[in-house]
Parts: structure tokens; C-alpha cells; sequence
């Protein structure tokens, strides 16, 4: 049995350790393998086509991840890896996910899109959010009458500064 200790980890990184690495050092900042779109599409046809990927796609798009969560995560990483710019990534992510669409309709899964969204989830919060304050503004008086109010006077001399950050003398 494993025993818990309460020492705090130090594995994780540094804040601001991103901004102290050497220009060129992390992928991304790279040349891109594949700097052009038919470049990257080449790519991706052939890493999409293998028998281990569309069992694992057709999986995961039958648990209910949505097409364009998959495909842009997918884009992200080679981005990452730098194995593309973001720009190529955006203008191959439609072929992604009619590819990733191809392989749930091959396998016979109802898959998300994630292109639409049902109307009562999409209004469900204003809605809420309305309800709440029309039951918050039942009970107020909206037309309450002011109060003539005196102002206060207070006795500051002219010599002294005020305020929250006035130099104390």
C-alpha cells in the first residue's frame, strides 16, 4: 500500500519558465514540417486512413465528443508539435472533420456535430438568468421617493493632503 505524504510536489513548472527558453528550443517555434495546406492535408489523409485510427475515432465519437472538439484537437497538437502553423490548421480543420464525419457514418454511430446546438440548452441560461431577476425585482418599490439629504461638511484644513495614499505628516 502506498502511503499519501503531504510534501508539496515541485515537478511543475515554473511561472514564467516558458518566457525563459532559448527562441527555437520549443516546437512551435520551428519551421513547420509541413508549411503548406496540401502538405498538411497529404499528412493528415494518411495518419486518418490507418485501421488504428477509425476504431479509435469511430470510439471516441461514439461516446459523444463532438466532431469539432476532435478536429480541433487534432490540429492543436500537430500545431504543437510543430508539424504546422495554426493558420494551415484552421484551413485543414473542414477536411478534418468531414474525414472524422466519413468514419462515424462508416461505423454506423449518431455523432455529434457540434456545429448546432439544441434551442433549450442555447436559451436555457438567459432564461434562467431572467426568471432570477424578475423574482428579485417583484418585492422593490422602483419609483422610491429621495430623501432631501443634507450634505455633510467636515472640517479639512487646506494644509493637509487627504485621501487613502495622502504622505502622513
Amino acid at each position: 500500500m502506498v502511503a499519501l505524504s503531504n510534501q508539496p510536489s515541485f515537478s511543475a513548472p515554473i511561472p514564467g519558465q516558458s518566457l525563459t527558453a532559448e527562441l527555437g528550443a520549443r516546437p512551435w517555434q520551428t519551421p513547420p514540417e509541413y508549411p503548406t495546406v496540401d502538405e498538411a492535408i497529404e499528412y493528415y489523409m494518411q495518419r486518418m486512413s490507418s485501421e488504428d485510427f477509425m476504431v479509435q475515432a469511430a470510439d471516441i465519437l461514439e461516446i459523444g465528443v463532438p466532431v469539432t472538439v476532435l478536429a480541433n484537437t487534432m490540429q492543436m497538437s500537430s500545431v504543437m508539435e510543430g508539424l504546422h502553423t495554426i493558420d494551415v490548421g484552421m484551413m485543414v480543420l473542414p477536411l478534418l472533420m468531414e474525414m472524422l464525419m466519413l468514419i462515424g457514418d462508416a461505423a454506423n454511430i449518431k455523432y455529434n456535430t457540434g456545429l448546432d446546438r439544441p434551442i433549450e440548452t442555447r436559451d436555457s441560461f438567459l432564461a434562467k438568468m431572467a426568471v432570477k431577476f424578475e423574482k428579485q425585482i417583484e418585492g422593490v418599490d422602483l419609483e422610491r421617493e429621495e430623501e432631501d439629504e443634507e450634505p455633510i461638511e467636515m472640517d479639512v484644513e487646506d494644509d493637509e493632503p487627504v485621501g487613502l495614499m495622502a504622505r502622513r505628516q
